[in-house]
């Protein structure tokens, strides 16, 4: 199929004839009316994202299109969809029971497909843009107390995983910075680790090896003595694994991994972590409540927020004081009795 090219200049036309050229390799149809979303859809992800974000994300990426937004707009091509047609699929998914977040989801996985498709120039504007997502209401995180996270610890002192929980407390690492820690990334002689990789199960995929979430989350974080203590002990426990194993083991590098050194599988740990709530007899919060725990202590504390967010790996102080407010009261009260002091003005 033909396209025809115009110009107020000969020198215009050929801007746009080897704009035209270059977006046909990159996959892009001369035809551009005919480009359907589901069309696009592929072009984008195989082309555009795969290459520059991290495997996870352009899995729930390929993920939400595929359940919520080709089903139902696929067919539609870029040129003709609406903001009408956009404010429908939101509503339908609301409608069928998809929690507002979900759906807030799907509304961002669309934006961003058609903020590349404006980029292309194939569509003059991002009708995604023009559509409200519902708001999600702010859940007020509930963390362990500092007592309930030493029962838990002290209850799984002797568990091979000991170690995995008492890092994941004072250090509020993720799941998947934990379980893709190497010894290589820690230096118990400095008393610190290193954040670099991370490692999720990732639908039709598989166990996939990935970077940090942000930018800031590629960190170096200093070990506080037990955590240190802790890691020691877990070092000698998996040599002596190591050596009863025998051929059996794999040398994965892997701080915690399973009973003969594979990486450890996502949805086992969470099995086995509420287990040991169970037995630990201690209220039950989810694996990723353990980072709120870390938090939630240190800014108990009074350690203050901007050093909680570069220990959490957070990419703004936002969604630090935002996650924790309900701890911030009492680090407020202290900087007011801190100017009293002071200003002289004690009681």
């Amino acid at each position: 199929m033909r396209r025809p090219i115009y110009g107020k200049t000969r020198k215009e036309v050929a801007e746009k004839l080897a704009k035209a050229i270059t977006q046909t390799k990159a996959g892009l149809p001369l035809a551009v009316e005919s480009w359907t979303l589901e069309r696009y859809a592929e072009h984008w992800i195989k082309d555009n994202i795969s290459a520059r974000l991290r495997p996870s994300t352009v899995s729930s990426y390929r993920e939400t299109l595929r359940l919520h937004v080709l089903p139902i707009l696929g067919r539609t091509t870029l040129r003709a969809l609406t903001p009408t047609q956009v404010r429908a699929l939101l509503a339908t998914k609301t409608a069928a029971g998809l929690s507002p977040r979900s759906v807030r989801i799907v509304h961002g996985t669309l934006r961003s497909l058609l903020g590349e498709a404006v980029r292309d120039e194939l569509v003059e504007r991002n009708v995604a843009t023009v559509v409200r997502a519902p708001s999600v209401p702010q859940q007020e995180v509930q963390p362990w107390s500092t007592d309930e996270a030493a029962t838990f610890l002290q209850a799984t002192s002797q568990h091979r995983l000991h170690g995995l929980f008492a890092v994941g407390v004072a250090l509020g690492l993720r799941k998947s910075e934990l379980l893709a820690l190497r010894w290589q990334d820690v230096d118990l002689d400095e008393g610190t680790i290193r954040v670099r990789q991370t490692v999720q199960r990732l639908p039709h995929v598989g166990l996939v090896y990935g970077p940090p979430k942000s930018l800031r989350s590629r960190r170096t974080i200093p070990l506080p003595a037990a955590s240190s203590k802790a890691l020691r002990r877990h070092r000698a426990a998996q040599a002596a694994e190591a050596l009863a194993a025998g051929p059996a083991w794999t040398d994965s590098g892997l701080v915690f991994t399973s009973t003969v050194g594979t990486v450890l599988e996502p949805r086992n740990l969470t099995r086995l972590f509420d287990g040991l709530i169970a037995e630990a007899g201690v209220r039950r919060i989810r694996f990723h409540d353990l980072r709120h725990t870390c938090a939630s202590l240190l800014l108990a504390q009074n350690v203050p927020a901007r050093v909680v967010m570069e220990v959490l790996g957070h990419s703004q102080l936002s969604m630090t004081t935002d996650l924790y407010s309900h701890v911030m009261p009492t680090a407020l009260r202290e900087a007011a009795t801190a100017m009293d002091r002071a200003l002289g003005q004690q009681a």
